[in-house]
């Protein structure tokens, strides 16, 4: 556990106990500041926490980590959370049901992309020559691309059968947005980050413990410990500037952190910022729709599959959730990007990710399959459009906001919020 400095008088209010707020949170109160935190919701955790259902510990989406989230990462050994034994590192792997798909090796990035599609025996071979080329183009070209670009336009010149396996799925993935309306060039920051970073960037790392023990249970006890004081199911009704400072319901700081969602943050901001607020509640946002199915005689050649999604199959990836530690035969099938879905009803949506799994699984299908559980995040993240016009992260002198929403190369992501919480706190320990 890392070392804090003695207290002084300076104090800072963080409003939103999600994973940006407690990013924000830890990394003030390491430099020394006196930190509240004020939390609308009885539990932290944002829109990344475990929720009870039927007495199952369910996450509330299944939340997906890659080796690039170094700042989730050193956040979760700072308060005290080994990503060894909660995270199941895997190399990036998009397999199918039957076991086919791509896998990559491990090792620097770019052999081992070039070596992992080369290998993908069910690509056809000048499929695979094809993906190469246009990699090579958008690594030319410095990963930038025109701005109002589609992922759906980036990638014209890419074959039909790598882009519907590789393309697509990274994509919602990544952005939770269809590819047809999808930022290219956020598609392009992630790859540049991630699937051509650093050794060991791309890899998997599927949570094999409820996202609460991921960071938010242990971000609490830390906060805690070094005499954070956290407010739980208080929502915040008044931000009024005083002189050079802020009163946060009347009690005053040396500066605030906003981490709650944007139309939180623009509720507060209504009068002393009504610009930044415009901006902040104009965001649109994407849906995922996360179905569990228990099925005691499912197999699975890996705990992460790449499903065929269509208009009639709305998931686009499975996990195979007692391979992760969880309950054995429970598995979770992920539909992002599901607005069509949202807008059908969750009786068709539910219907439809039975049938896909009886098509998706055939050897399966003398084996009982239970509905367990379904869950809608309609505004699960910001849709990830070319040009978007995301809110700065300074709101005025002072008062900063945080979250994966504020403007950043990045989509909505985890690593997104804790670096913004984390860049928030910086900002207003070193201005103020």
């Amino acid at each position: 556990m890392s070392a804090v400095v003695e207290p002084g008088d300076a104090r800072l209010a963080v409003v939103g106990g999600g994973w940006a707020g407690l990013a924000a949170a830890v990394t003030a109160r390491q430099r020394g500041w006196r930190v509240s935190l004020c939390e609308m919701a009885p539990h932290l955790g944002g829109r990344a926490r475990t929720v009870s259902h039927g007495g199952l510990q369910l996450d509330n989406g299944q939340h997906i980590l890659v080796g690039a989230y170094a700042d989730t990462l050193a956040l979760m050994r700072t308060v005290g959370v080994d990503p060894e034994t909660v995270l199941l590192r895997l190399p990036l792997t998009l397999r199918t049901p039957d076991g086919a798909g791509l896998q990559l090796p491990t090792g620097p990035a770019v052999p081992a992309f070039v070596r992992g599609v080369l290998a993908w025996r069910d690509l056809p071979w000048l499929d695979r020559l094809g993906l190469l080329a246009v990699a090579a183009r958008w690594r030319l070209s410095g990963f930038r691309c025109a701005p109002g670009t589609t992922v759906a336009q980036l990638a014209r010149h890419c074959p039909r059968s790598a882009y519907t396996r590789l393309i697509e799925p990274l994509c919602v993935a990544a952005l939770n947005t269809p590819a047809d309306q999808a930022s290219a060039q956020v598609l392009l920051n992630v790859l540049r980050d991630a699937l051509f970073g650093a050794p060991g960037a791309s890899d998997l790392l599927l949570p094999r413990a409820p996202l609460d023990a991921l960071l938010p249970e242990a971000a609490g006890r830390w906060l805690h410990a070094h005499g954070v004081e956290v407010r739980l199911g208080h929502r915040v009704s008044r931000l009024e500037p005083d002189g050079p400072r802020w009163r946060v319901d009347g009690e005053l700081h040396d500066a605030v952190v906003l981490a709650c969602p944007p139309g939180e943050a623009g509720r507060l901001c209504d009068t002393v910022a009504p610009a930044w607020a415009a901006r902040a509640r104009a965001l649109a946002y994407q849906p995922i729709v996360t179905t569990w199915l228990r099925a005691p005689g499912a197999r699975w050649p890996c705990p992460m599959l790449a499903l065929h999604s269509d208009a009639t199959s709305p998931a686009q990836f499975g996990f195979d959730l007692g391979a992760l530690g969880g309950p054995a035969g429970l598995y979770a099938l992920v539909s992002s990007g599901a607005a069509a879905w949202v807008d059908a009803g969750a009786d068709a949506t539910r219907r439809a990710m039975l049938a896909q799994w009886q098509r998706e699984f055939p050897s399966a299908a003398h084996a009982p399959v239970e509905w367990v559980a379904q869950r809608t995040e309609k505004r699960a993240t910001f849709a990830c459009t070319p040009g978007l016009d995301r809110p700065p992260a300074q709101v005025a002198p002072h008062l900063w906001a945080a979250g994966d929403h504020v403007a950043g190369p990045y989509p909505a992501t985890l690593e997104g919020a804790v670096r913004a919480g984390m860049e928030a706190a910086r900002q207003a320990v070193s201005g103020a």
